[in-house]
């Protein structure tokens, strides 16, 4: 697995263009932050490679309406699909259309069921989901051994759309990181999925309060349900000096609570540099040129000490 370098692959395919392109795009949901992201950095990125025009549609987290837009981009002809999916485990299903069509497909941040048995003119770019959990994992021990609770805290973890392999990985690297440290006599309270949202995250966190049980750390799989932990907190007059909250993004939501205090600790997922390199493989892919099967970008942690460093990168 490789990371593509980007500004090589992009003058090469700006120079090598001769016709137009129409790469299909099926994102998640339009309402999710981070997807969002990822959808304006394919914009943008195709924007910048000549001949190369997008189609894009909202799934709106419903793998029928999903599957019904990757059949008419199949039917319509595209010359590649870019998707986000919303449910991991529908990929075979996917990839053998693409196939039996001769269409390239690039699977783009959600890892796909069928990952390592990809066929021909398919890729799957987006990051570690384990780095992500484990450098949370890391950050919260940290974090507690500061405090003096590293060895008996309880841990609450408000995770993604179970259907996503990025929830189970996030997950459980997270807690292997604990068990693997200084902090294995912590507790894991709860788990619960919240499926990435704001409002399910606040009320899941407000249940958790209103059974009375003490909360030290709160994990989110992302920063979208960090800020719905730390809306139910802070409204339940919890003081946030005494609750430890991570996310995952970087989002600009999270450096927001970040800056006010309220967010610990994030893991920066580079949006720009996933949908960059997805339009780039899509458009390699439709130009019969070869890519890597799986490119990774990197995860970061980021904590209010170099927070500054990536005001402006997603």
């Amino acid at each position: 697995m490789k990371t593509l370098y980007l500004a090589a692959v992009l003058a090469a395919l700006t120079a090598s263009a001769a016709s137009a392109e129409t790469i299909g795009i099926s994102m998640q949901s339009f309402d999710n932050n981070f997807q969002t992201l990822l959808r304006e950095g394919l914009s943008a990125r195709a924007s910048e490679v000549a001949g190369v025009n997008v189609q894009v549609e909202d799934a709106q987290t419903d793998i029928s309406k999903q599957l019904n837009q990757v059949n008419n981009f199949i039917a319509a002809g595209v010359d590649a699909i870019v998707m986000t999916l919303t449910d991991t485990s529908a990929a075979p299903g996917v990839s053998e259309a693409a196939a039996k069509a001769g269409i390239p497909l690039v699977y783009l941040n959600l890892e796909p069921e069928n990952v390592d048995k990809l066929p021909e003119k398919q890729a799957y770019v987006g990051s570690k989901e384990t780095d992500a959990g484990r450098l949370a994992g890391e950050a919260a021990c940290s974090l507690l051994q500061e405090k003096g609770k590293a060895g008996a805290a309880q841990v609450y973890i408000l995770m993604g759309d179970l259907a996503h392999q990025a929830s189970r990985d996030r997950t459980s690297s997270f807690k292997d990181a604990l068990a693997a440290g200084d902090c294995k006599g912590v507790t894991i309270a709860d788990e619960q999925s919240a499926a990435w949202t704001r409002t399910n995250a606040m009320d899941m966190t407000t249940n958790w309060i209103t059974a009375g049980q003490p909360i030290d750390v709160v994990f989110a799989n992302n920063d979208e349900m960090a800020i719905g932990a730390i809306q139910a907190l802070k409204a339940s007059g919890l003081s946030m000096d005494d609750v430890i909250v991570i996310g995952i993004d970087a989002t600009q939501d999270g450096l927001a609570a970040m800056a006010a205090g309220d967010l610990d600790a994030t893991v920066f997922q580079n949006a720009r540099g996933q949908s960059a390199s997805a339009m780039d493989a899509a458009v390699a892919l439709a130009r019969g040129e070869p890519v890597e099967k799986q490119v990774m970008v990197p995860f970061e942690l980021v904590t209010p000490k170099n927070m500054a460093d990536y005001a402006s990168k997603n």
